[in-house]
């Protein structure tokens, strides 16, 4: 369990340390109730709000690329009060912990989104995201004018590229918790359309990139981090953790293969899953072992028909009856 909470102020409690990440679950989590155990995560985080409607990016959105992909939004939302309008009592009654990624587009627009979010029931805590090139100063006002007009918890997302020096900003401006770190902005070529295309990447090649900016917070950082990007395996996971991560937030995996998150969120949870070599995708089950690749014990068996003779003991590449069981390899 995790408190992330402020003196005078409100509590958020996460039970798993798994959390989905701004913008994977859009603004509720009802539709991947099917998909995945809902109450096996710790919290998910809402699709990036403004406190002014904002439509679409216009073209291409989504350019996958090797190792990841593109993303290129525009934010597209309706605008706070009318999302809370219409999601309001679908938080009040949710699975999950919902925390609201607020994005500062000026001070009056953070203002009015601070006071009514306060206001608001079902909401557990608050995500600012910050812009990649932010200035201290900047940062240092947005954060301000939340901690002072709102009683929720406060998570700061951070850039990658300086997020050593913008947390130190954030911890003096009295965040209560740190997320390290906002997916990195690129551009890649359409497949389709041949343009150029700017946007979030996303991808299991973040991961040491943020790995390193995890590591170096967490020396001077007195409150909980929350390491965000290219989460893909449990491993991925605990590796965050050993470098001194509290929780860990998974992104683009939710939609690559629903069913890993759910794995990652048990096996961080305590529950060891795995499953027989020859099992179909979908038969994991607790208590086996600490291994996926553990065998069900069974007595050997008498080869159905005599082998022909002359061949190698082993093939070149190791056992013929090994493949892969990593639930994510296919992303």
């Amino acid at each position: 369990m995790i408190e992330i909470t402020h003196p005078g102020k409100q509590s958020l409690i996460i039970e798993n340390p798994v959390i989905i990440a701004s913008g994977m679950m859009g603004f509720e989590p009802s539709s991947y109730r099917d998909l995945i155990k809902l109450e096996k995560l710790g919290a998910m985080v809402t699709a990036p709000i403004t406190w002014k409607a904002r439509g679409p990016a216009h073209g291409t959105r989504v350019v996958p690329f090797p190792g990841g992909l593109l993303l290129h939004t525009g934010l597209p939302n309706p605008g706070l009060t009318r999302i809370i309008r219409h999601y309001g009592k679908t938080w009040r009654g949710s699975e999950l912990p919902i925390i609201v990624h607020l994005i500062a587009t000026s001070r009056d627009d953070l203002r009015h989104c601070a006071e009514v979010l306060d206001e608001a029931e079902g909401i557990a805590g608050l995500e600012l995201g910050l812009a990649d090139q932010v200035e201290p100063r900047e940062a240092l006002t947005a954060i301000g004018i939340l901690r002072d007009r709102s009683q929720l918890p406060l998570l700061v997302k951070l850039p990658l590229y300086n997020a050593p020096e913008l947390a130190r900003t954030a911890i003096d401006a009295g965040a209560d918790a740190l997320v390290v770190a906002s997916p990195p902005r690129g551009a890649e070529r359409d497949p389709l359309s041949g343009q150029l295309i700017g946007g979030r990447l996303y991808g299991a090649w973040l991961k040491p990139l943020v790995l390193r900016a995890v590591g170096q917070i967490a020396e001077f950082a007195n409150m909980p981090i929350i390491a965000c990007g290219g989460i893909h395996t449990a491993d991925d996971a605990r590796d965050y953790i050993s470098a001194g991560a509290k929780a860990v937030q998974i992104d683009t995996l939710l939609w690559a293969q629903p069913s890993a998150v759910e794995i990652i969120a048990r096996n961080l949870g305590g529950l060891e899953l795995t499953r027989a070599i020859g099992a179909l995708a979908d038969e994991w089950e607790p208590g086996l072992g600490k291994t996926q690749m553990m065998k069900r014990q069974r007595p050997a068996q008498p080869p159905a028909t005599q082998p022909p003779t002359g061949l190698p003991e082993r093939l070149p590449w190791g056992d013929e009856d090994t493949e892969s069981t990593d639930p994510t390899d296919e992303f």
